[in-house]
């Protein structure tokens, strides 16, 4: 869904991955965790820290700074898990993924989002829904279905049930 397709007031998480503010809408996010422990899996992408066990489930847990290109997530008191929902064709998958600390839920209406920056032609920016504004910052918007590739996704879901 592009920015043109934001028509009504949506509840967006903000969280933090270094400096930079980021947001999921809240549809999307089934829950917040504190950081737990985490079972690495070999032969994963760099950017996926392992699976946790939740409620008896197998959730893989990504490293949101690695995918974006950042250092990796440093594990402090303030680092937590958002289990999210994300769709890969008909299939929904529910993954983990590291935030450096969450910070409210805001509410943005569609005047107050603009269109992702266009950087040239080799950067893929489709992940970015819209920049919004709150209290005078910038906080991007992420598509988390288009956060990943088909193929990434399911490395990862393999991954989260082998």
């Amino acid at each position: 869904m592009s920015v043109a397709g934001i028509t009504e007031t949506v509840q967006y998480l903000t969280f933090k991955l270094d400096e930079e503010v980021f947001a999921l809408d809240v549809a999307k996010v089934r829950e917040i965790l504190e950081l737990t422990s985490i079972t690495k899996v070999p032969q994963t992408p760099g950017f996926m820290r392992g699976v946790i066990n939740l409620r008896g489930s197998v959730v893989p847990v990504i490293d949101l700074r690695l995918k974006f290109g950042m250092s990796a997530t440093v594990n402090t008191i303030n680092t937590c898990i958002i289990v999210a929902e994300v769709q890969m064709d008909d299939d929904t998958i529910v993954l983990g993924t590291l935030a450096d600390s969450v910070q409210e839920v805001v509410e943005m209406e569609p005047e107050a989002i603009e269109a992702a920056p266009h950087i040239g032609t080799r950067l893929n920016t489709d992940f970015i829904r819209g920049m919004g504004k709150s209290d005078n910052h910038f906080v991007m918007i992420l598509d988390i279905d288009k956060v990943f590739s088909e193929t990434e996704l399911m490395s990862v879901q393999q991954g989260g049930t082998a």
